[in-house]
């Protein structure tokens, strides 16, 4: 007996759903980077569910190098938001303006 890929995609659209909602109405730069993260992985279970039903191996694949580009942007990410905080002592995004003149 199988889980059927309705319930995937149900289950994915609400993560995806509740990351785009904590993108849209937070403003800690460190929540809108683990929302963005919920939505990468709620992409990611797609892929799979869609990968498993097909009886394909490229989907994991492509959920591998998806993961590995998310980390190598989490370093980066994080990277800037500690040296926005050295420079500014917060994380909040509406305080920040750094390309204004």
């Amino acid at each position: 007996m199988s889980v059927p890929v309705s319930y995937y995609m149900i289950l994915s659209a609400v993560l995806f759903a509740i990351g785009v909602a904590g993108v849209l109405t937070r403003r800690n730069a460190i929540v809108i980077f683990m929302c963005i993260e919920l939505m990468l992985n709620a992409v990611n279970l797609l892929f799979v569910a869609f990968a498993r039903h097909l009886g394909e191996g490229s989907g994991q694949v492509f959920v591998f190098f998806v993961m590995a580009v998310a980390a190598a942007e989490v370093a980066v990410g994080l990277a800037i938001i500690i040296a926005l905080f050295r420079n500014r002592e917060t994380v909040d995004v509406g305080e920040v303006n750094l390309l204004k003149w």
